[in-house]
């Protein structure tokens, strides 16, 4: 009886083998043709580089506007710098320089702080009055250039970069406005003992070359419109001086205060 019932036995065990569903093996990487997308991990992800300048937050709207007009005031220094120095080619070659760039440089390299060697300690106004003496040998051009932006960096405190705590005084950049003024006015009108000007600029042609009356009235404009904005702001007066421009003396810009 036993041995009937072994192969029904075994027979039932297959029958239910067959029932049981078996998942389908995982096909091979390699024999895969379809291309499987790269894997996008942290380290592969660019990571944008934040702009955000920490220092602005110290900064005012007013600061940034006498930022701005301090680089458009040197860019006109450095401009009629070029100009003068291309209309009167023997002022650069005095100090010896290569070429008209080269004598830019010279004026403008931050390491010289506006102090050449033959302005002889002279720096702002004093400097400038150098270029118009008849017993000056040096280069008028750079004693011009360089008393003005040392003048105008002192207006600014010494600084082209502004923050809360800055004071800047409307007086002092008025004043250097006026100072401004009075140089161009000696440019076109002293003359040293044959009748020369000390140094070319505007030319008298037609249609005339006004070139360096507009980059001069851009520095004025330029002072001017932030020392009544400082005004303005603090509610401070400036104290405007009356005075014929041909017998104008400099007014003081490193004294106040």
């Amino acid at each position: 009886m036993r041995l009937l019932l072994l192969p029904a036995a075994f027979a039932m065990v297959l029958e239910l083998a067959a029932c049981v569903s078996l998942p389908p093996p995982r096909p091979s990487a390699q024999l895969s043709s379809k291309p499987q997308p790269p894997q996008v991990t942290q380290a592969t992800q660019a990571s944008p580089k934040s702009s955000f300048d920490p220092y602005q937050i110290a900064k005012s709207d007013i600061d940034r506007v006498a930022e701005a007009h301090v680089r458009e005031v040197f860019a006109s220094l450095k401009s009629l710098a070029e100009k003068l120095y291309r209309r009167n080619p023997r002022e650069w070659k005095k100090s010896g320089q290569e070429s008209v760039e080269v004598a830019v440089e010279r004026i403008f390299d931050p390491r010289n702080a506006w102090r050449l060697p033959e302005f002889e300690g002279r720096t702002g106004t004093d400097a400038v009055l150098l270029a118009y003496r008849e017993d000056y040998r040096g280069d008028r051009v750079a004693a011009l250039i360089s008393g003005l932006a040392s003048m105008i960096q002192t207006a600014f405190n010494g600084k082209t970069e502004f923050y809360m705590t800055d004071d800047l005084d409307p007086q002092r950049l008025f004043n250097s406005a006026r100072n401004v003024e009075i140089a161009v006015w000696r440019l076109s009108s002293v003359r040293d003992a044959k009748g020369e000007l000390f140094l070319l600029s505007n030319e008298a042609t037609v249609p005339p070359n006004l070139s360096f009356e507009r980059e001069f009235g851009k520095i004025i404009g330029n002072l001017d419109l932030i020392s009544k904005i400082i005004a303005d702001k603090s509610q401070r007066t400036i104290v405007k001086v009356l005075q014929s421009i041909a017998t104008a003396v400099f007014l003081p810009v490193a004294m106040l205060k």
